[in-house]
């Protein structure tokens, strides 16, 4: 069947399913060739996962843009690249050169940059770094999207927002709560805004548990003794060794998409 046929049918089921959604972003779904970054069934609302990274279903995506509120012209940050498409969706809100991405994982970044060229979007700059630090010379950013899940937003990145800046994502552990904060001058040094609902992405992770990525000495001397326990906990939200603290405050960490 014609692409353009099933995009028109995505759009439309997502509208209907999220209650109506504006016209830029249904504009900016209409457009996007998604079969450029998923590969099975792309118009199917539903998720996946690639190389190690979450692919993000285009229901989530579209609560994620909507949430964010970006504006034609704005600069945006995406904290996690995944496959590139809310990358491109984001170039056709605020146009290809305003958007950046980033990702811990090489092979994601080097995919993400192959679908966007592929897609049209070559533009959009998808580079190698933690999330959790930003992309510090290109910003400010008037708006900063994190999709993947902490208790509270990491320092680096409200720092790059601008004065009246909006980051969204989701906050809470286990449970999780999509939202929108801006900088303010309290002690935590945000405030939520707006509030859309609960969510389930993926934590943020401390460095070295991104797929492919060396496995922390920490952990395997954890996991070697709590073993020998008899006690076994998965890798994602290990808060009883994880400074999480450290971790949003600077310390190194990743993301997944």
């Amino acid at each position: 069947m014609d692409p353009a046929v099933l995009r028109e049918d995505m759009v439309d089921g997502v509208d209907h399913a999220l209650g109506g959604l504006d016209e830029p972003l249904m504009a900016a779904m209409r457009t996007v060739p998604r079969h450029a970054f998923v590969e099975d069934r792309p118009y199917d609302n539903r998720g996946g996962e690639h190389a190690g990274t979450d692919v993000l279903a285009p229901r989530t995506v579209a609560r994620l843009l909507d949430a964010l509120d970006a504006d034609d012209g704005d600069d945006v940050l995406v904290v996690g690249a995944g496959v590139g498409y809310t990358a491109a969706m984001l170039a056709e809100l605020v146009g290809e050169r305003r958007v950046h991405a980033v990702d811990i994982a090489r092979r994601v970044v080097l995919d993400a940059r192959r679908n966007l060229r592929r897609a049209g979007y070559e533009g959009v700059l998808v580079d190698c770094r933690d999330g959790a630090d930003g992309l510090p010379e290109y910003a400010p950013f008037d708006r900063v999207l994190v999709e993947a899940a902490a208790v509270r937003p990491p320092r680096a990145l409200l720092d790059q927002l601008t004065p009246d800046g909006r980051l969204v994502m989701p906050l809470g552990a286990p449970d999780q709560t999509l939202v929108a904060v801006e900088t303010d001058d309290s002690t935590d040094g945000y405030a939520v805004v707006e509030a859309f609902g609960s969510t389930t992405l993926a934590p943020l992770l401390v460095d070295g548990e991104q797929a492919g990525g060396v496995t922390r000495n920490r952990t395997e001397r954890e996991d070697r003794e709590f073993a020998e326990q008899g006690y076994f906990a998965p890798t994602g939200w290990e808060h009883e060794w994880i400074d999480w603290d450290d971790r949003l405050d600077g310390g190194r960490g990743h993301h997944r998409r």
